[in-house]
């Protein structure tokens, strides 16, 4: 029996790996249901996507640590005195990457912004706060999903190189079904996941990587690119290409093109290049 405040003995591999896919098949369940729900009632893709994945993933989360742990934020990552600055630094680097990969084939050429009568319509202050939130909402939730509670605990175990990639690949599927999705877009989103995957293993909390998320979330609408394969058209700007899909990513966005890439790339760089050991974290 275990003393009261001490921690849980360590699980086998094959409790572990139980652990990982009850969360998993909840999170799954959970977004199919709540995603279904959303759009029946509001009609929106969007909204029913990234809430549903919120809530599903929150509940998952919230039922891991009620079972399995000792009911602490700090078990999954989500520890507060550390979370404002990882939060701030993870938003900030998340947004100077979404706009590299707008702006800089603007700077060359291979680009120009304009203004569209459909995308003035579709601007407003309104908008602009909801769909904000609503991208923080699904970028913690897909955060909560692909590097919280199961992602942690067999990090933990057999190590980042073995855990990383793939949940990556599980990141990559998931957003297969996205509008006008092609496996360009999914190789890219595979890419993320792996920086995502090292922001939360250099930090050692999901505030990095969420921020990082978020972030670059947030930066494509604001330059007027589809996010992900949704047109949202916040500022009555849009982009306007005059390469080809390699580099604009045709329909889904630039998420399938090269400055996706190469911006993914530059901040894998800048994680790995981070110096020192991760800071301790979460403890499960």
């Amino acid at each position: 029996m275990t003393a009261p405040g001490a921690a849980p003995p360590a699980p086998s591999i094959i409790g572990l790996g139980i652990r990982a896919a009850l969360f998993l098949l909840l999170a799954r369940i959970g977004a199919m249901v709540f995603g279904g729900l959303l759009y029946w009632g509001f009609d929106s893709l969007l909204l029913a996507s990234a809430l549903g994945v919120f809530l599903a993933a929150a509940l998952a989360t919230a039922a891991a640590l009620r079972i399995f742990e000792r009911g602490r934020l700090e078990d999954v990552g989500l520890g507060w005195p550390r979370a404002q600055r990882h939060l701030i630094t993870g938003t900030l680097a998340g947004l100077l990457a979404g706009v590299a990969a707008a702006g800089l084939p603007v700077l060359f050429g291979l680009a120009s912004w304009v203004r569209t009568a459909e995308a003035e319509m579709a601007a407003g202050v309104g908008k602009f706060v909801f769909v904000t939130v609503l991208l923080w909402l699904g970028a913690a939730g897909e955060e909560l999903m692909f590097r919280g509670y199961p992602f942690q605990i067999l990090a933990r175990r057999f190590g980042p190189g073995w855990v990383i990639p793939p949940f990556a690949v599980l990141f990559a599927l998931a957003h297969f079904d996205n509008p006008q999705s092609n496996w360009a877009a999914v190789a890219n989103t595979a890419l993320w996941g792996v920086v995502l995957g090292l922001a939360y293993w250099r930090s050692r909390d999901l505030w990095l990587p969420i921020g990082l998320h978020f972030g670059w979330n947030w930066a494509l609408p604001l330059a007027g690119v589809n996010l992900s394969g949704f047109k949202m058209g916040l500022t009555g700007r849009m982009l306007e290409w005059k390469a080809g899909p390699l580099w604009s990513g045709g329909e889904y966005g630039i998420e399938a093109g090269l400055p996706t890439t190469a911006a993914a790339l530059l901040l894998l760089a800048w994680l790995w290049r981070g110096k020192g050991q991760p800071e301790a974290g979460g403890s499960v």
